[in-house]
C-alpha cells in the first residue's frame, strides 16, 4: 500500500507536467530551435548555392549597419509602416467599436461588413486593392476621380504615395477583427458605472477619459503588442501590390529578408538581418510592458 501511494503520488505530482508536455515540445521545436539556429547561421557566410558554412564572426552585422545603406532604409520604413497602422488601427477600432455599441439593424450589418475583410486572406485582398489602386484608367480608385476630372494618381507607382497605400489596405483588413475586441471589451464595463456618472452629471468627454478608456486600457495595451509584432513582420502586401518599390519606398524588413534570402541566396545575411529584427521586436515589447502596464487598469 506505501509504494502504491508513492506511485499515485509521484505520478499526480507529473500530471501537470506531462499534460503541457507536447505545447512545450512544440515551441521547443517550432519556436525556440529556429530562434536559436537563426541567430547561429547569423554568424556565417553561408548560401544555398554553396553549403559550406564559413564563419564570419560580426561581419554580417558589419555589412547591415556600416556598409549597405538599404537595411537602414528598410529600418526606417519599417518604422514609419508601424506606427502609422498602429495609431490608425487602435483609432478607428475605437471609434467603431463606439459606434456598434448601439444595438441597430444598421449597426449588425456594419459589424458584419467590417468584419468580413479580415476573414479574406491578405494575398486576395493585396491583389483586389492593386487593382483598385491601379494607375491607369480601369483603376477603380482613379476612375472615381476621373469622374471629379481630377487627375489620376499612381497611387503604387509613386514614393509618396506607395506606402499610404499599403497603409490604407492593411488598416481596412484588420480594423473589424480589432474593433470586435474593443466592442466586447466595452459590453462588458458594468452599466451601473456609467448609470452612477450621469446621476453626478459627469460631462460626456470626461466619462470617456476618465471611465471608459482605463477600462479599456488591458485590451488597448493587447492590440498595442499585437498590432506592433504584426506591423513589424508585414510581408504579403508589400510583396504583392509594390514588391518594395517604386525603388525603395516600400522596402521593409521581413521583405528585405526574404529578398536576400531567397533571391541572393545569402542565408547567413539575412539571418542577421532577421536576428536584428527579432532584437527590436523583443526590446519593444519588453519597453511596452516597463512603461505602460502600470497604467493599465483591471476591473
Amino acid at each position: 500500500m506505501g509504494k502504491r501511494r508513492i506511485g499515485f503520488s509521484v505520478m499526480e505530482k507529473l500530471k501537470p507536467y506531462l499534460m503541457v508536455a507536447p505545447a512545450m515540445g512544440f515551441l521547443l521545436v517550432f519556436t525556440f530551435y529556429p530562434m536559436v539556429n537563426l541567430v547561429y547561421l547569423s554568424f556565417f557566410d553561408y548560401n544555398l548555392v554553396n553549403p559550406n558554412k564559413k564563419f564570419v564572426a560580426w561581419k554580417n552585422y558589419k555589412t547591415l549597419f556600416l556598409v549597405k545603406r538599404d537595411f537602414l532604409i528598410a529600418l526606417q520604413n519599417t518604422a514609419v509602416y508601424t506606427i502609422a497602422v498602429v495609431f490608425l488601427l487602435i483609432l478607428f477600432a475605437l471609434l467603431f467599436a463606439l459606434w456598434f455599441q448601439r444595438d441597430s439593424r444598421l449597426n449588425r450589418f456594419a459589424q458584419t461588413a467590417v468584419f468580413t475583410p479580415h476573414l479574406i486572406a491578405m494575398l486576395s485582398c493585396a491583389m483586389i486593392w492593386s487593382w483598385i489602386m491601379d494607375q491607369n484608367s480601369y483603376g477603380l480608385l482613379n476612375a472615381v476621380l476621373g469622374i471629379f476630372k481630377i487627375p489620376p494618381l499612381r497611387w503604387l507607382n509613386s514614393s509618396s504615395t506607395a506606402m499610404l497605400s499599403v497603409v490604407i489596405v492593411s488598416v481596412w483588413k484588420s480594423i473589424g477583427y480589432y474593433a470586435l475586441i474593443i466592442l466586447s471589451a466595452l459590453k462588458a464595463i458594468p452599466t451601473e458605472i456609467y448609470e452612477a456618472a450621469e446621476l453626478d452629471n459627469t460631462p460626456k468627454w470626461r466619462v470617456f477619459f476618465r471611465i471608459t478608456l482605463p477600462l479599456l486600457s488591458p485590451q488597448l495595451f493587447f492590440l498595442l503588442i499585437t498590432i506592433t509584432i504584426g506591423s513589424f513582420k508585414v510581408f504579403d502586401t508589400v510583396r504583392i501590390m509594390t514588391g518594395g518599390g517604386p525603388g525603395s519606398a516600400t522596402d521593409v524588413i521581413s521583405f528585405y529578408i526574404y529578398r536576400y534570402a531567397f533571391q541572393h541566396f545569402r542565408i547567413g545575411y539575412a539571418s542577421a538581418a532577421g536576428t536584428i529584427l527579432m532584437i527590436i521586436l523583443m526590446v519593444m515589447t519588453a519597453v511596452y510592458f516597463a512603461v505602460l502596464s502600470k497604467r493599465v487598469h483591471y476591473q
